[in-house]
Formats: structure tokens, C-alpha cells, sequence
């Protein structure tokens, strides 16, 4: 009984994430390779194939202009193959354009002028930085948004707010010269400045004063063991008092408080990304598919609002991914025009089946990367 107890369980657990997990990256791959079909088809490109997912086709249908849309067995992205294309990466099948009469190059991707062709490409990360913002948009609208005014009521003795001369009863005003409107603010810029200075201003008595505090660099643990490393100062607010609520927002300020949390995301998985390379962050934090999974499943079982916040948050971080300045994604394909529009010609063949192989081994070597540390984090 144990042992079928324990299958169903792990089917139940099996279904409870791998359903988030579906709906999740399929919205954020469709709309990212919408972004790119969309953008063709106003310039003039046949479409070949608009694909969720990779390997064998699961269903489809074509559509009256000729392209087949269609689901793969392999639900871990997408593509968008133009007639012309080699492949799904839209490298060129240099043999087959060779032979297009002039008179029948008008519909295809690679003789297209190359502003076009920047566009087309740009499209889908740009898509995806409009998804995220809409989303995040229509929870400000229709959820609203939690607040609290950025009051101290509990200093942590011998924390680094304590140290830096925080005190019960400050209201903070400003972080690095910036406005400060509520605690939630406060703590999203504090959590992700570990190790860095920031200088508050302060309310404090009648009077305003400056105080400059190093967030700690500590370990803290969510509801569903996951732990994030973030930077702390150790002080507590006290909402009992009834100043919490929930802000519901009009649809053009959720428009803009929306864009701002994309950019938001931006910057700091650059911020992150940086601190990797010079070694201040901790690069375990990198998740691939398992991760996204599981994280899908935990959020899911909060509520769809959180699974919506989710998605906006990945679809950032995948038309940011794809704007990386590496062959095979986006982002080397308009290294590769940006090149074209100063030389005032393409790269040569050779130059550019190079860079696609560099590129080929620097995202499968991403994704063992991240696979590896989702197995550790499964399995730790």
C-alpha cells in the first residue's frame, strides 16, 4: 500500500508540475516566435513553419498563406522557419537560395533589405518584454499591489542597519538619491544590494538626516525550501497599524509601473549576470528546464495571479537571453547585421558557419550548465 501510495503521489506531484510548467513556457515562447511572425509577414516574408515545441509533430494545420503551425513532442521552445532557412536557427540553405530566380526572391527572409531583417529578428524579444509588461500591468490593474509605508519600527541589534545608526521610528525617504514610497520598494532595492553602500534619507524627529548602510550578504529560506542569497540590513515594519493596503491602479499608470518592473528585471539580471563573471555572485543560482519546473509547480499552488507574475518574470529573462550577442540566438543574428551594415556587405560563409558552431557549443554548454545545477538542487 506504501509503495502505491507513494506512486500516486508522485504522479499527483508529477502533474501538479508539469501542467505550470506547460502553460508557463508555452505562452512565453508563442508570443516571443509570434513576435517574429507577426514583424515577417508586415514585411513580406513567407512563412514555412510557426512551430511550439521541437521533434516530431504532435498536430497542425495549414493555414491559407502556407505556413504550418504546429505542436512538437518536445515542449522547450519554439521556432519560426522562413522558406530559405537551412534550419531552425534561420541559418541560410545557401544552396537552395542560389538557385531562386530574381523575379521570386520578394518573399524570402534572406533578400529582404537588412532593416527588415532586424526587425524581424529584434520582434521577438521585443514581444517578450511587451508580454511581461502587460502582464505586470493587468495585476497592478485588477489585483493591485501590496503597500506599506517605508516606516522602521524594529532595528536588529548588532545588524547593519544598527550599525550604520538606523533608528525605531525612522521613515525613509530616499535610497541613493532616488524617492522611496513604500517599504515593499525599500526592500526589493536593499535585498539586491548585498555587499554594496546605500545611502538613505531619512525622516527622523521633525528632521531629515543621511544615513549610509551595507546590505549583508545572508541565506534565508522560503516557503518551499528554496534558498536565496540576498542582502539584508535587519529591519522590521510593524503593519498592524493599518497603513498596509492594496493599491489598485488605473490601466495607463499599470502600463508604466509594468514597463518599470521589465526594466527592473533587466537590470538586475545584468547586475547578476556581471557579478558572476567577476565572481560576486553565486552562479548555482542559474536554473534551467527542472528548475523552471518546479518553481512553475511551487508558484501554481499560491494562486494563477503568481503563476501570471511568473511567467511575465521568464518571459523577460528569455527575450533578454535571446538578445545575448552569441550565434543561434537572436542577439548573433544582429551582431551579424550590425557587421553587415559597417561593411556594407554580409560576412562571409565561412565566418558565419564558424560563429554559428561557437554558437551551437556556448548554449549547449549553458544548458548542461544549468541542467547540472537543477540536478543538485533537486537532489541536495
Amino acid at each position: 500500500m506504501d509503495l502505491l501510495a507513494g506512486i500516486g503521489g508522485f504522479g499527483v506531484s508529477l502533474w501538479g508540475y508539469l501542467i505550470p510548467f506547460l502553460f508557463v513556457l508555452t505562452v512565453v515562447v508563442f508570443f516571443h516566435e509570434l513576435g517574429h511572425f507577426l514583424v515577417a509577414r508586415m514585411c513580406g516574408v513567407k512563412v514555412d513553419v510557426f512551430s511550439i515545441g521541437f521533434g516530431r509533430e504532435i498536430l497542425g494545420r495549414t493555414d491559407k498563406y502556407g505556413t504550418r503551425w504546429k505542436l512538437g513532442w518536445v515542449p522547450l521552445g519554439g521556432y519560426v522557419k522562413f522558406e530559405g532557412d537551412n534550419n531552425a536557427a534561420s541559418t541560410p540553405d545557401r544552396a537552395h537560395l542560389a538557385q531562386v530566380p530574381e523575379d521570386q526572391r520578394a518573399g524570402l527572409f534572406h533578400f529582404k533589405p537588412l532593416y527588415q531583417r532586424a526587425a524581424v529578428v529584434a520582434a521577438g524579444p521585443i514581444a517578450n518584454f511587451i508580454l511581461a509588461t502587460v502582464i505586470f500591468a493587468g495585476i497592478f490593474t485588477i489585483v493591485g499591489q501590496g503597500t506599506a509605508t517605508p516606516l522602521i519600527d524594529i532595528v536588529q541589534p548588532g545588524s547593519a542597519a544598527a550599525e550604520a545608526g538606523f533608528k525605531s521610528g525612522d521613515l525613509v525617504t530616499s535610497i541613493d538619491g532616488s524617492a522611496i514610497d513604500s517599504f515593499e520598494e525599500m526592500q526589493r532595492i536593499v535585498s539586491t544590494s548585498a555587499d554594496v553602500p546605500l545611502t538613505f534619507g531619512l525622516k527622523r524627529a521633525g528632521g531629515e538626516v543621511t544615513v549610509v548602510a551595507t546590505p549583508r550578504l545572508k541565506e534565508v529560506t522560503d516557503r518551499f525550501g528554496n534558498v536565496h542569497r540576498i542582502g539584508l540590513l535587519g529591519i522590521q515594519r510593524d503593519a498592524s497599524d493599518g497603513s498596509y493596503k492594496v493599491v489598485k491602479t488605473n490601466p495607463l499608470t499599470g502600463l508604466w509601473l509594468g514597463a518599470k518592473e521589465t526594466w527592473f528585471i533587466v537590470a538586475r539580471t545584468i547586475d547578476y549576470l556581471g557579478g558572476i563573471i567577476v565572481g560576486k555572485e553565486d552562479s548555482s543560482q542559474l536554473g534551467g528546464p527542472l528548475r523552471i519546473a518546479e518553481v512553475s509547480g511551487q508558484v501554481a499552488s499560491i494562486g494563477f495571479g503568481a503563476l501570471l507574475n511568473l511567467t511575465a518574470v521568464l518571459s523577460v529573462s528569455i527575450g533578454l537571453l535571446n538578445l545575448f550577442p552569441v550565434p543561434m540566438l537572436d542577439g548573433g543574428h544582429l551582431l551579424y547585421y550590425a557587421v553587415e551594415a559597417v561593411r556594407g556587405r554580409p560576412m562571409g560563409e565561412r565566418a558565419q558557419e564558424f560563429g554559428f558552431r561557437i554558437g551551437l557549443a556556448l548554449v549547449m554548454m549553458l544548458m548542461v550548465f544549468a541542467t547540472w545545477n537543477d540536478l543538485v538542487h533537486l537532489f541536495s
